[in-house]
Formats: structure tokens, C-alpha cells, sequence
């Protein structure tokens, strides 16, 4: 199942009320927002029960944290762990307040996130 349109939808208007300068990927069956060329947030959709997962890349120092907190997990269905990325479940972003929130953490820590190396053709 494709990624969640409206929620993403959402996460756009966040970006471009920040006025944030961001492109969109296709990948991992979902949409993933680049920022400065490096993945800042993205979008999946839960294959158990079908409801949107954020996946949102706050850093290794943020994420053990945040993962005591409602609605918040470690991995998505078949995705391994990855540092400093956690997924939150679509209750965790229901309300704007909330998804601007995770949003804000994660452009918070992408000045100190590393840029994925450029595949040789």
C-alpha cells in the first residue's frame, strides 16, 4: 500500500510554512523529505493495520528518549532499526500540533546529520 497522501500532504504544509527548503523521494515503499540532501523525515504506511508511520530522524542522542513516549517505536514492520530514526504511529501525529512537533525535532538535528554517500554509477 502506497504511503498515506493526506498526511503527507500535511507534512508538506508544514515544510513550506517553515518556509524550509526540502525535495521528495520515493523509496522504502513510502516518501522520504531531503533536506540539504539528507533525509530529515518520511512517511510509511503500517502494513499491519494500514495507518500512516512517520519516520522522523531526530539522532542518535534524541531517539532513546523519545522512544518513552506514547506512540513512538524503534522499527516499522520489515525495516531494521536505524540510529537515530524512530517511528511514530499515526495517534502520535493526529493533531498539527504534534506533527510540527516531530517535524521541528527533526530539522533540529539535521545540520548534524551525515548525507548518505553518493552511489558510483
Amino acid at each position: 500500500m502506497p504511503y498515506d497522501e493526506y498526511t503527507a500532504d500535511r507534512i508538506r504544509e508544514v515544510f513550506d510554512r517553515k518556509k524550509v527548503g526540502y525535495r521528495e523521494i520515493k523509496m522504502m515503499g513510502g516518501l522520504c523529505m531531503m533536506v540539504d540532501e539528507k533525509m530529515c523525515c518520511g512517511l510509511l504506511t503500517n502494513k499491519e493495520d494500514e495507518q500512516p508511520l512517520f519516520m522522523a530522524r531526530i539522532g542518535p542522542d534524541a531517539a532513546p528518549d523519545a522512544l518513552n513516549e506514547s506512540y513512538v517505536q524503534a522499527k516499522a514492520f520489515n525495516i531494521r532499526p536505524m540510529k537515530g530514526y524512530v517511528f511514530v504511529t499515526a495517534d502520535g501525529i493526529d493533531a498539527e500540533a504534534d506533527l510540527e512537533s516531530w517535524i521541528d525535532r527533526c530539522l533540529a538535528y539535521n545540520p548534524f546529520a551525515k548525507s548518505s554517500k553518493k552511489r558510483k554509477k
